[in-house]
């Protein structure tokens, strides 16, 4: 099992807390791709600010794509790997903003997310959710 699929399975039963990120008190998806990152490089590479629910829709901005950009590497999204980072549009005409991290692949395919009203939860990677992928990206090589 790679080392973020792991870290990422230890938030599972998180609660949802939007803009949050501590683990086992609450997260948003934002926060818990935030917690791996910490779990597995340390230090984040930079500050979020606040964002509220909408952020960056209404200007239709990718602000979340082009920040997966600058530290994520992109990856051909029709080679699943466990650890990749999926990066979700979660309706058609709408900025992407919901991200996630694979676990399975094959016939397994799952996911870690944080999921509001559910919390960090490991979800099969059904077709609804496939279509929804616009992105999907490795981390770096682990440092710490």
């Amino acid at each position: 099992m790679s080392a973020v699929v792991a870290a990422a399975r230890d938030w599972i039963g998180t609660p949802y807390l939007h803009q949050a990120s501590v683990k086992g008190a609450g997260t948003d998806c934002l926060g818990l791709l935030r917690g791996v990152w910490r779990d597995c490089h340390g230090a984040e590479p930079e500050p979020v600010p606040a964002y509220s629910a909408d952020w960056s829709e209404p200007q239709g901005d990718e602000v979340l794509w082009r920040a997966a950009l600058r530290h994520l590497a992109a990856r051909d999204g029709a080679i699943e790997m466990p650890g990749d980072v999926l990066l979700f549009r979660m309706r058609a005409g709408a900025v992407a903003k919901h991200l996630g991290i694979q676990a399975g692949t094959g016939a397994e395919a799952s996911f870690i997310h944080a999921y509001s009203e559910h919390g960090v939860v490991e979800s099969p990677l059904s077709e609804p959710w496939r279509r929804r992928i616009v992105a999907r990206f490795a981390f770096p090589e682990r440092t710490i």
